[in-house]
């Protein structure tokens, strides 16, 4: 059997029998499409494999990197368990690179502020046909820190109108209850859900487009684009840097890191623990404010 086949068959036993979501199956494919597009059918050979991995750490950088060995390692994994190989390659290849630590980047509270009053501002002149809609989705988006893709795919029946309970079923397959705690957000949902209650529950989505249809992560980030730009705020602003400061604004707050780790759905509290790097910022105020040495009569030199 073909490379190419081979590599058909294995996205469609991660779609179909590990029921893998969508955005781990199309990285898999952009993966495993340029790995074949490299190594053609020498899918044995270790010397090839070592040289694309070669080019990976000069093409990419280290997290992009980890991701597409991750992905060939994965598909070696299925190619051994399904015995199309007699041996597995990569148990005799050893990948060493620099992990780089990237901060999240978070959006400052006065341009969280700044964006949510312009909005509001809109509604009460009714400035927009959608803009109860793109009101709800963006304080779903800080009163969760739930993902893009979860708050698009958000079904009628996942979400308590009453009590702002709300059902993700997110990455990996991994579910989760975040309850808004918010009353004046699980105020504005009803609303939203009451004026356009026909169309949620034809399409079977809470959020939906002028045509009834799902709102989509790419319509929902072009709504953040305009109402961002109209706000006048000048950084750019995506939805994924919600999420980011959701978690350090709790951090900071004093919430202990694993409740935000069980709220954000992370399999493992290092993913959760890049936050404290950010939120130590606040560290400096603390320190000046809080440390028992201000409170001591010392008679400095």
């Amino acid at each position: 059997m073909k490379s190419c086949n081979i590599i058909k068959n294995y996205l469609e036993y991660c779609e179909f029998d590990k029921e893998l979501d969508k955005n781990t199956l199309k990285a898999y494919r952009i993966d495993l499409r340029q790995y074949y597009e490299f190594i053609g059918e020498e899918i044995t050979s270790k010397e090839t494999i070592e040289k694309y991995i070669r080019l990976l750490h000069k093409k990419y950088k280290s997290r992009t990197t980890k991701r597409k060995i991750a992905s060939m390692k994965a598909f070696y994994t299925y190619l051994e368990e399904k015995q199309i190989i007699s041996e597995n390659p990569f148990r005799r290849i050893r990948t060493k690179f620099k992990e780089e630590k990237v901060l999240p980047r978070i959006i400052p509270k006065n341009d969280i502020e700044r964006l949510l009053n312009y909005m509001y501002g809109q509604l009460r002149k009714q400035k927009g046909k959608n803009i109860l809609r793109d009101l709800a989705v963006v304080e779903m988006f800080f009163a969760t820190g739930a993902r893009v893709y979860e708050i698009s795919n958000i079904r009628i029946e996942n979400i308590d109108m009453k009590t702002g309970s709300i059902y993700f079923n997110g990455k990996g397959r991994k579910e989760r209850v975040i309850q808004i705690g918010e009353q004046s957000v699980i105020k504005l949902l009803q609303k939203y859900y009451e004026q356009n209650k026909a169309q949620i529950e034809k399409s079977g989505y809470f959020f939906v487009n002028q045509k009834g249809d799902r709102f989509s992560e790419q319509s929902i980030r072009r709504m953040l684009k305009k109402y961002t730009k109209q706000a006048g705020i000048s950084r750019n602003i995506t939805p994924h840097m919600f999420r980011h400061s959701f978690a350090t604004y709790l951090i900071e707050e004093g919430v202990d890191i694993s409740c935000v780790q069980q709220i954000l759905g992370h399999s493992s509290i290092k993913t959760t623990q890049i936050y404290i790097h950010v939120a130590a910022g606040i560290q400096a105020e603390i320190l000046q404010k809080k440390h028992p040495r201000n409170k001591m009569h010392i008679w400095a030199a």
